[in-house]
């Protein structure tokens, strides 16, 4: 897997997620820079700009990364938006801002694209998104520790049924210890990696609390305050601090 180098620290937490994640699936394909180039038709130069924050890939090349990597790309495309947002807002209000990139290189071949519906919504403090990943990353390719988990083991009990955020809903914490491991009874994931709202989202806000790490209300939402909790939980951890909670840090959230 490649040594990936730090990403900007005055990246937004919205991009950083996008970037975390097209790193991830450039690993589990195991493509390099050049090959990138050859599949999608975006140069080695852009590739290295868009995976190391330098800029943000326009969605077309989302959508050919995801191809190459042989997934469904709707959860991609989600995080696309919501960092797209995030960068026009600081180019909007900082002049020394990243720009939106201009550069978007069409690749050699059109393919068909596939029609989505999305609702997402950015707001100051929090991120609102009410879209449900239907078809999680499946495994295999490039593994290791670039091979990412899925929401898939993040459901929760059938007592709580198909998780929809609502606006101003939280949930209440009631950590209990089963088998040397702490529970907030929304989730039992040890791997899942989370960005998406969901029950697995309001399980590590719990034990975030529970931790000593507020993340704000327990309301299933992935947004800025929770992210700054998972690094605060991630420095005292030793862990690297990128914000994205995943199988290193959901073994310190169960202990």
């Amino acid at each position: 897997m490649s040594r990936w180098r730090p990403l900007p620290d005055p990246l937004d937490d919205r991009v950083r997620q996008l970037v975390v994640q097209l790193r991830r699936l450039k690993d589990r394909s195991g493509l390099g820079l050049s090959s990138l180039e050859s599949k999608t038709g975006y140069s080695r130069s852009s590739w290295e700009r868009y995976l190391n924050g330098k800029a943000l890939p326009p969605r077309q090349a989302v959508e050919e990364l995801a191809r190459v990597g042989g997934v469904e790309p709707t959860r991609l495309l989600v995080l696309h938006e919501v960092a797209e947002a995030a960068w026009r807002e600081r180019a909007a209000t900082a002049d020394d801002g990243p720009p939106v990139p201009s550069e978007t290189p069409e690749p050699r071949a059109v393919r068909p694209r596939v029609l989505i519906g999305v609702c997402a919504a950015v707001a100051l403090g929090a991120l609102l998104i009410g879209l449900l990943i239907a078809a999680p990353w499946r495994g295999g390719g490039g593994g290791g520790n670039g091979a990412a988990e899925t929401e898939r083991g993040a459901a929760a009990g059938p007592s709580h049924g198909t998780f929809t955020y609502r606006p101003g809903k939280t949930y209440p914490c009631a950590i209990k210890r089963e088998r040397g491991r702490s529970y907030a009874g929304y989730s039992t994931t040890r791997t899942a990696v989370l960005s998406q709202p969901g029950w697995g989202v309001v399980e590590a806000q719990c034990l975030l609390r529970h931790l000593g790490f507020d993340p704000g209300g327990a309301d299933g939402v992935y947004g800025e305050n929770t992210t700054r909790a998972v690094k605060r939980l991630q420095r005292r951890a030793g862990l690297p601090p990128d914000g994205i909670v995943g199988p290193h840090t959901w073994q310190v959230l169960r202990r």
